[in-house]
């Protein structure tokens, strides 16, 4: 079977069983096990904290000690089981924790995928910046097939959804040990070794560069964008639902299909990396990603499910370039920038910095932002009908106030506060937020590309 079609595979299962959930799981959160939101940011955040240390950690073992393709197949596994044992936690707490045992598994194959596919191709004499991104469009695609699975067969809010993923990554951890072998590059004589390299912290001499320092901080920044439209994206499109007029739309049935274009607009600007990154180099598509994250952002603000559905499917279309252009660009770009001893540990620290610090990041300020400054309160049933351009008789509105628990009392008002997110500025301050970044990151990341390396 020939190599690329293996990486393939494997570029399609690595994201099918990240995709399988990480969309649909506030559906299950929310709808099924009605616990509170505060809780839910705390999973979001399982992810960054994870991604802070298991990637490099990993990226080291797989530098220094345990070939990489064994490596991988174990931690896959091992993510399976604790997916097969979440349907069985009954509380948010130990949820969390479940969840970030999960992540701790799974957040390093994503560093480690990379390094994999790097090392076979280079070992098979293939041009990466070439060869890679058509291998890892299917990554995409995986993660669309798993987004429709779930949703298609009625698991979005159900403990199945789980089940679909830990079964592929099973199968793909097994499959992993039918790889090439990738074994450790840095074993030289530790006696020659400071503790520093004998631990693998020489990845972190990159920041000692400035060029590489810069990018590594810029990649934080961006990191939290990504995180923004993970955590909040379906659940926007989802809550147009509590306007009447909107209520039985196409785009709020099957939203995670809707947003689903996202991931299919991934799959044509990966194949455009190449062409991008040879002709313009890392700087520019950066800045391109950067801007790409503002028509994101500001599309949304704008959108809604009927007159501005264009404006929802085409920021959809726009989040192709902003996901591809900084996450596939930026991993090629350390792969470009480092030597093979530090390959694995350096990928790592790149995962570290937008999906550990990043997402962090991304999670805890804009949580707290939301609450402080973009959440509505609603004492009356006549204020609320107003925002929700209905009439206070309406159903729909009166279904959804009595889905909160909450009565109507005589004088018109409501026994507790309606809370419903400004989603508008919510994504216009976003949107700033992406611009800042943009205008920071050209004035102060330096480099000279040279068409003749890529």
């Amino acid at each position: 079977m020939p190599i690329k079609f293996r990486l393939t595979i494997v570029s399609f299962f690595q994201f099918f069983v990240w995709g399988a959930w990480l969309i649909t799981i506030a559906n299950y959160w929310f709808g099924t096990k009605q616990w509170d939101g505060t809780q839910f940011g705390a999973i979001f955040s399982t992810m960054g904290i994870a991604s802070i240390f298991m990637p490099t950690l990993m990226g080291i073992l797989a530098d220094r000690w345990i070939n990489a393709e064994k490596l991988y197949s174990l931690l896959h596994v091992l993510y399976a089981m604790t997916l097969f044992y979440l349907p069985q936690v009954d509380n948010p707490q130990t949820f969390f924790y479940v969840m970030l045992l999960a992540m701790c598994f799974y957040m390093p194959t994503l560093a480690l995928s990379n390094s994999i596919s790097y090392t076979t191709l280079v070992a098979s004499g293939y041009d990466v910046v070439k060869v890679f991104p058509p291998i890892r469009v299917w990554g995409t695609i995986g993660f669309i097939a798993a987004m429709w699975v779930v949703n298609l067969t009625g698991n979005k809010a159900t403990a199945y959804q789980f089940y679909i993923a830990g079964i592929a990554a099973m199968g793909l951890g097994l499959y992993a040990l039918t790889l090439p072998k990738c074994p450790p590059k840095n074993r030289q004589s530790r006696e020659k070794q400071s503790w520093t390299e004998i631990i693998g912290l020489d990845s972190f001499k990159l920041f000692a560069d400035y060029k590489m320092a810069v990018f590594f901080i810029f990649c934080m920044f961006l990191g939290g964008a990504l995180q923004l439209t993970n955590a909040y994206g379906d659940v926007f499109l989802d809550e147009f639902k509590f306007f009447p007029k909107y209520a039985d739309s196409f785009a709020i049935k099957y939203s995670t299909l809707i947003m689903s274009i996202s991931q299919i607009s991934e799959t044509l600007f990966i194949l455009a990396i190449p062409f991008f990154l040879k002709r313009f180099g890392i700087k520019t598509v950066m800045l391109i990603a950067m801007w790409a994250w503002v028509a994101r952002f500001g599309l949304f603000a704008f959108g809604d499910p009927h007159a501005g559905l264009w404006m929802i499917i085409l920021s959809c279309i726009v989040y192709g370039m902003a996901f591809d252009f900084f996450n596939i660009s930026g991993s090629l770009f350390v792969e470009k920038s480092t030597t093979a001893h530090i390959r694995s540990a350096a990928q790592g620290l790149f995962m570290m910095m937008t999906n550990g610090f990043g997402a962090i990041l991304g999670s805890l300020i804009s949580g707290w932002m939301i609450d402080q400054y973009f959440t509505l309160q609603f004492s009356s049933l006549e204020t609320l009908a107003t925002y929700l351009q209905t009439e206070t008789s309406n159903s729909t509105l009166l279904g959804f106030i009595s889905s909160r628990g909450i009565s109507i009392l005589p004088n018109g008002l409501l026994s507790e506060n309606v809370l419903l997110k400004d989603w508008r500025h919510i994504w216009l301050a976003f949107a700033g937020y992406t611009l800042i970044v943009a205008i920071l990151f050209n004035f102060l990341f330096k480099h000279r590309h040279d068409r003749s390396t890529g």
